[in-house]
């Protein structure tokens, strides 16, 4: 029986995938270096520390991969301001909350987004904890966030709920069950694939069918 909920914040509660692969391709190009786009969407839901080698690889990340960071920091702070919460954020956190279950929001980001976005959905009086880059030595699709989320609430069982095939994998690592929202732009068998248990079109459509899944209320 699972005892706490992990909720992935940037691309499952607030809509940010597309700022932050803009922000690194900005980055990335302060080195003259061009991706596509399409490429640097693919590997959002990575932490930072795991994303420049996979998109660009090793050499880049030993010769530049702090100073790209660095650069990506300043880029989505520029458009931090555009970001706004997916539909029905809020409510599914009061509604998993409400059955009983403690409420994690796991983040590899940085400490002053993660807090914007805190505020953002208005989840410090919601949430039991929430992680940032400070708490983990490596991030998704390594297994660090989900563990560290757990031992956050001293939870004994989690359940993963995130966007990303890189949520899923990384849940997967620890046996932790996963859900996921479409929100990221992943398509269902992608998800499926990765580990999700089952996938939902949107955050309202999740709420809509917590009683069928890890979720549901007690009672059942």
């Amino acid at each position: 029986m699972a005892d706490t909920a992990i909720f992935d914040i940037d691309g499952t509660l607030v809509d940010t995938n597309y700022q932050h692969a803009l922000a690194f391709y900005r980055a990335f190009r302060r080195f003259d270096i061009t991706l596509p786009m399409w490429r640097l969407h693919r590997a959002t839901g990575m932490g930072g520390d795991q994303i420049v080698a996979h998109v660009a690889g090793d050499e880049v990340e030993r010769r530049h991969g702090s100073a790209l960071r660095e650069a990506w920091v300043e880029e989505f702070d520029k458009m931090i301001d555009e970001v706004r919460p997916f539909d029905g954020a809020r409510e599914l956190m009061e509604a998993v909350k409400s059955r009983g279950f403690r409420v994690v929001l796991a983040s590899s980001g940085k400490s002053k987004h993660v807090e914007h976005f805190l505020d953002l959905i208005g989840a410090r009086s919601v949430a039991d904890a929430w992680t940032t880059s400070d708490d983990v030595e490596s991030s998704k699709p390594e297994p660090d966030l989900v563990a560290t989320a757990l031992d956050k609430v001293e939870g004994a069982s989690g359940v993963m709920i995130g966007d990303s095939t890189w949520d899923c994998i990384a849940a997967g690592k620890l046996g932790v069950p996963s859900f996921a929202v479409r929100t990221g732009g992943f398509s269902v068998e992608e998800l499926l694939d990765a580990g999700a248990e089952r996938v939902f079109d949107s955050l309202r459509e999740f709420a809509e069918n917590l009683d069928d899944t890890a979720l549901a209320r007690p009672e059942r």
